[in-house]
């Protein structure tokens, strides 16, 4: 069986990463402008890594889905960025986010990576400020910081609007200046379909041409991919349409191991589904959570008066509402983290107490804060986020409903939890390299430094953390030997069988011409996910599960429809390319899920609980990384090889929310 290197540097937890970057080898600058880096993907790691390698001198050619890397999605788009400033001398430091991130993450990451997250959280916030992201300021200048879920300090910073999108901006900015000055090669509409590999390490893609359907050969000394997450694996999710895990699973394929699939994360402050037509889940930033008060009914027969339209929220009175977060963890309260907050939520309307139609929701109010503060404050607390959810849905959250015995009661809104982020991924060592040399994976793409569960606003610090300040370390690390290696070519016979694998896969799918659409197949394959390998799993749904997403890969094979041809643009079958990478994704979350008995962070099996509904750990037998191992076809179970994990740093204990 493989062994692991995790290639964690010796010594304290806080001295790692100065020690290895006191002994890492480096690239000379006139050597950095003969080595080639591929890098796939624009979001806010692929963007930032690209620019950084690009200011560094090396020949980089970047890859976007879309028509620009201004469109890149998935944790670009969300609400905060999490950094050790401690600006509000509320206690915060280096150590107490690493800690925090730690403990968030149900004790299931590297000490080390976390604690270098932790590192270099500050340098992003000076490097995204002298940039120009408009963070927001308080009144004497300084930057202004919330709390997020699962942290008692604020640390969390943000800007206008969309923080996600403004970071992206100043990233894009960087890269855009790279371009200008030759050093990056920026590909867009363009989507990796194949790893190339030579004598053992990874030499080059196959990309398609999204506009033109041709595929073409890309070489370089090492490959970078920054393509995101697996949520949409789910169908519905909070990631753009377009989000896909299809490079990582290439790289799967061909040999990189795949870590923790399991850990996929619901976020609790989604607007419900509505409908059977949507296409993506809206997610209202996590912010909210600062002042709106989660609740339900107490009572089963108000729940029932909700979910019959007889009733609105503003209807009930305080004394009739339950703050249930606020009463199971009165230490944390709306802020526990968003595994925790996501399954009280589920518990409360599998007890009947959802609040709207479908039963599938509950309330997040901010009556007490609009009395406390005035709708204007919190208004420009929240930026557009109030006017997003009113276009939405056609309630207005600020607008006053109702008085109640001298209580003012403001429409709520509605919230319940849907897939989001993804914490496994494409297992890396200390270096961000993969279990394939020359082939590494940053961002949201590989199984990162979150653990079981992510804590909010600490993706974004992820991806820039992995592009402007870790990966242009490391990967000199295995590039300073590389000078010796000329240019490939792409007439090499191994881009031609790679070229033509992905060929024969393509007239492979547009030979099966059923009567099923994409979406279609897909959509199934999402119910079954969230059904069986959602929220709440047993070993008997996760079984069960299995054997329905093999009949969905049955249906996919015999009844797949594309309509149009495999030569110019045809957004079906990069769709039906996509699907068929998702549901080797959806059996991989599932083979996890069902190895792991325990429950952890996003991975709850509901066999493992505490007397409360808590998540259970194992640690005496789960206390390791899961990587997963292709055998060689879709059709075949992979194998198990584990990661332990070592802590000297944390004591670890079960989480508490509590008190």
């Amino acid at each position: 069986m493989a062994t692991i290197d995790s290639k964690i540097p010796e010594g304290p937890v806080a001295e790692k990463w100065t020690n290895y970057k006191a002994h890492q080898k480096l690239v000379n600058p006139a050597n950095k402008r003969r080595l080639d880096i591929i890098v796939v993907g624009t979001g806010l790691a692929g963007a930032s890594a690209a620019a950084s390698l690009g200011e560094m001198g090396f020949r980089v050619f970047n890859f976007c889905i879309q028509d620009s890397p201004r469109r890149a999605h998935s944790i670009a788009a969300q609400g905060g960025i999490n950094a050790a400033k401690n600006y509000q001398n509320d206690g915060d430091s280096v150590y107490r986010l690493f800690y925090d991130t730690v403990k968030g993450g149900d004790y299931r990451a590297r000490e080390a990576n976390v604690y270098r997250l932790a590192e270099v959280s500050n340098s992003i916030i000076d490097q995204c400020v002298a940039q120009g992201v408009p963070f927001a300021r308080e009144y004497g200048g300084t930057l202004d910081n919330r709390s997020f879920g699962g942290a008692q300090v604020s640390r969390t910073f943000y800007a206008k609007g969309q923080t996600g999108q403004q970071l992206l901006l100043g990233a894009y900015s960087a890269l855009s200046r790279q371009v200008n000055a030759g050093t990056v090669k920026l590909y867009t509409r363009y989507e990796m379909e194949e790893l190339v590999m030579i004598d053992g390490r990874a030499r080059g893609i196959i990309a398609k041409n999204l506009v033109t359907g041709k595929l073409e050969r890309f070489a370089a000394h090492a490959v970078v991919i920054a393509t995101g997450g697996y949520g949409n694996a789910y169908f519905l999710s909070t990631n753009a349409m377009a989000c896909n895990c299809s490079a990582a699973m290439q790289c799967y394929r061909k040999g990189a191991y795949f870590a923790n699939p399991s850990y996929v994360q619901i976020h609790p402050t989604c607007i419900p589904v509505h409908g059977d037509k949507q296409s993506k889940l809206t997610l209202m930033s996590e912010s909210l959570r600062n002042d709106g008060r989660i609740w339900v009914p107490k009572s089963l027969e108000d729940a029932k008066a909700l979910q019959e339209g007889t009733k609105k929220g503003s209807d009930i009175p305080e004394e009739d509402r339950d703050y249930y977060l606020e009463r199971r963890y009165p230490a944390f309260g709306n802020l526990v983290p968003r595994d925790v907050a996501s399954r009280a939520a589920k518990e409360r309307c599998d007890k009947g107490y959802g609040v709207n139609n479908t039963g599938l929701a509950v309330f997040l109010d901010f009556s007490e804060a609009i009395s406390r503060l005035g709708i204007d404050v919190v208004r420009q607390r929240y930026g557009n986020l109030f006017d997003m959810y009113e276009e939405i849905t056609d309630v207005n959250p600020g607008e006053l409903a109702k008085e109640i015995n001298g209580v003012k009661y403001y429409n709520p809104m509605m919230i319940y939890p849907a897939i989001h982020y993804t914490m496994g991924g494409i297992w890396v060592d200390y270096e961000l390299q993969t279990s394939i040399q020359g082939l590494f994976a940053i961002g949201e793409c590989n199984f990162s430094d979150h653990g079981a569960n992510r804590l909010g606003a600490s993706a974004l610090m992820q991806g820039l953390a992995d592009g402007y300040f870790v990966l242009p370390y490391t990967i000199q690390n295995y590039l300073s030997d590389q000078i010796t290696v000329p240019r490939f070519s792409t007439e090499l016979p191994e881009f031609a069988a790679a070229e033509k694998a992905v060929q024969d896969k393509i007239d492979r799918l547009m030979s099966i011409q059923g009567n099923e659409s994409v979406d279609s197949i897909h959509k199934k394959l999402g119910h079954i996910m969230w059904e069986y390998v959602g929220m709440g799993r047993t070993a008997e749904g996760l079984k069960k599960g299995l054997e329905e997403i093999k009949k969905i890969r049955e249906e996919f094979n015999k009844n797949l429809f594309i309509p149009g041809s495999k030569e110019g643009m045809n957004v079906e079958l990069d769709k039906a390319i996509r699907l068929e990478d998702f549901i080797t994704m959806g059996e991989l979350v599932a083979y996890d899920a069902l190895s792991r008995n325990e429950s952890c962070g996003g991975h709850f099996r509901e066999e493992y609980q505490t007397a409360e509904g808590e998540a259970k750990r194992d640690d005496e037998n789960f206390f390791y990384v899961g990587c997963w191992e292709y055998q060689g076809s879709d059709e075949k179970a992979p194998v198990l090889i584990k990661e332990p994990l070592h802590y000297e740093a944390i004591k670890v204990q079960t989480r508490n929310y509590k008190s």
